[in-house]
């Protein structure tokens, strides 16, 4: 049946693919990946769709002040300076942040970076009297970097960036706030039309989408929206040794796994996101190469606190940790393609800490603290979890709800499963538990990263972090965790701020905030003539070395 299902997709995507792919010269290398979004990610600057956005059309033609180094497997990865050399907190007032500019960068429309394109790109998301204030990038932007209030110029080569409380963590939220070009966007602005200039300002970003302009190492060649993104190589990268070694990356939506795997064995791909794992077998026989590695991320149930949920419980939010067999999924379902969830950290991590509560199966402790909840074989909670068909980490949504669908039913649990399109539940997200678009969920399926302390705890545990600011879907209010957040944010110590953190997540477990249930390893299938690739511990991925072979 699966090989029935693969061959008919190859079918049509053979089709389909052929039909809008033009003829490339003899000597052009081309990179032609199968991604799991629906969509192409938006292309004028602030992606949607999730990391992948930020993965396939952010870091791609764009830039950011600070950046992840992506160049090892072995490592994690850690930021590093980008469109900024350098950086450093005000000692007498650490709300003030200096940040010197890298010189000589240009966008790819020949005009230069500088301060001045560094205030316009903050007050795009920040400032709403801006002529180039948009809204539809706030949501995927402010919230990623909720401290930051203002940026004003210094000199040509330098900013001063404003948070509103002391926060550590800015220089890692700034690797969300690329860099479009100022100047590409007027000129689409000056021949904007529009009742308003609001109107006239949504043109230029609709105009600026199609024709992009970033600092990036690809620069956008051609543009079909739920189709293809063609990207070519910009020759004068800021970073020589970051010049993509092929000519061109072609970026295809490919959300269903099946057609993805089809995709790829039939050649009209070179490189897929996420294959089936009931393909890897035929995967490896037909000599592709499937690359992992345990990335910061993390496959959950983010848990509604609203009055009423069910999961206000803590004996409800404990039993659902203990009756899933998370080794069972893995080497199951998954093939062997994830990592079991204790936590948002595993052991060996700084941020750790030492959690009391011990996540494992344990299904006669769940079905004893659902008793003890009043619940059983005769009286079943029903609970509700809004997912997504695929997505952007999303990994395989609906087998893995169904499975633990099932695993819960013997826990006296009812699950209801609400599946969505991945980039409605990701705005769904921000929304929060309260808005009608939860569609009476009490719990959401949004898998996250947790590269830094904002994106791993923060965001989800600090009550201030409710909707609209950010993504505590659930309406967290634990003022231990309030506590333990500002502490870690005001700590400019990297050891004792790892302490705070480490604290904070063991508290979190211990109230289990979440289900846990599997860290991804970022699988990828790929033609074996596909050198030079690093699977780097991250969600990201640089493309700049790739080559391909003859």
């Amino acid at each position: 049946m699966r090989n029935k299902k693969i061959k008919a997709a190859a079918v049509m995507l053979a089709c389909a693919l052929a039909a809008g792919a033009p003829a490339a010269a003899d000597a052009e290398t081309v990179l032609r990946i199968g991604m799991t979004a629906a969509d192409i990610p938006r292309t004028l600057g602030q992606p949607d769709q999730g990391f992948e956005g930020n993965r396939f059309t952010g870091l791609t033609m764009y830039d950011a002040l600070t950046m992840w180094d992506l160049s090892s497997a072995d490592k994690a990865s850690v930021v590093i300076p980008g469109l900024a050399t350098e950086w450093k907190v005000d000692d007498a007032d650490k709300t003030k942040w200096t940040f010197k500019l890298r010189p000589g960068v240009t966008f790819h429309d020949g005009s230069p970076f500088n301060a001045d394109a560094v205030v316009w790109n903050v007050d795009k998301v920040l400032k709403q009297d801006a002529p180039q204030f948009d809204p539809s990038q706030v949501g995927v932007t402010a919230s990623r970097m909720p401290t930051l209030v203002s940026a004003r110029k210094i000199d040509d080569m330098t900013v001063e960036l404003l948070t509103r409380e002391p926060d550590s963590f800015l220089p890692i939220n700034l690797t969300n706030l690329f860099m479009a070009s100022p100047a590409k966007w007027q000129q689409f602005y000056g021949k904007a039309e529009g009742a308003d200039a609001k109107a006239r300002s949504q043109a230029a970003w609709a105009a600026f989408a199609k024709d992009a302009s970033g600092t990036g190492p690809w620069k956008m060649s051609s543009f079909t929206p739920r189709e293809r993104l063609e990207l070519v190589k910009n020759d004068n990268y800021w970073d020589k040794a970051r010049v993509p070694k092929v000519d061109k990356m072609v970026l295809l939506p490919m959300p269903e796994a099946n057609a993805r795997t089809a995709a790829l064995l039939s050649g009209q791909v070179n490189w897929i996101e996420a294959p089936a794992p009931d393909a890897l077998p035929e995967i490896k026989q037909r000599g592709f190469v499937l690359y992992s590695n345990e990335e910061p991320h993390v496959w959950p149930w983010q848990f509604s606190r609203v009055e009423g949920s069910p999961w206000n419980d803590i004996r409800v939010r404990k039993a659902a940790n203990l009756c899933v067999d998370r080794e069972g999924l893995r080497d199951g379902l998954l093939a062997g393609l994830m990592v079991p969830a204790t936590g948002t950290f595993e052991p060996g991590h700084p941020w750790r800490g030492n959690p009391t509560f011990q996540i494992k199966y344990d299904k006669p402790a769940a079905q004893k603290l659902m008793q003890e909840a009043g619940y059983g074989p005769n009286r079943k909670l029903t609970v509700k979890v809004q997912t997504s068909a695929s997505g952007s980490g999303q990994m395989l949504p609906l087998p893995m709800n169904e499975y633990l669908q099932q695993a819960l039913a013997e826990c006296y649990f009812d699950v209801q499963l609400d599946v969505i399109e991945w980039n409605t539940l990701f705005t769904n997200w921000r929304r929060g538990a309260k808005d009608p678009s939860a569609n009476g969920s009490n719990a959401t399926n949004v898998t996250y990263a947790a590269m830094d302390p904002f994106f791993a705890l923060v965001r989800f545990l600090q009550s201030g972090m409710a909707p609209p600011v950010s993504n505590n879907w659930g309406f967290i209010n634990n003022p231990k965790f309030d506590e333990l957040v500002k502490k870690a944010r005001q700590t400019f110590d990297p050891v004792a701020r790892d302490a705070a953190l480490a604290e904070l997540h063991a508290a979190s477990v211990d109230d289990a905030a979440f289900l846990y249930v599997a860290h991804d390893v970022a699988p990828r299938a790929m033609s074996p003539k596909i050198k030079g690739f690093v699977q780097a511990k991250s969600w990201f991925v640089d493309f700049s070395p790739v080559t391909i072979v003859p």
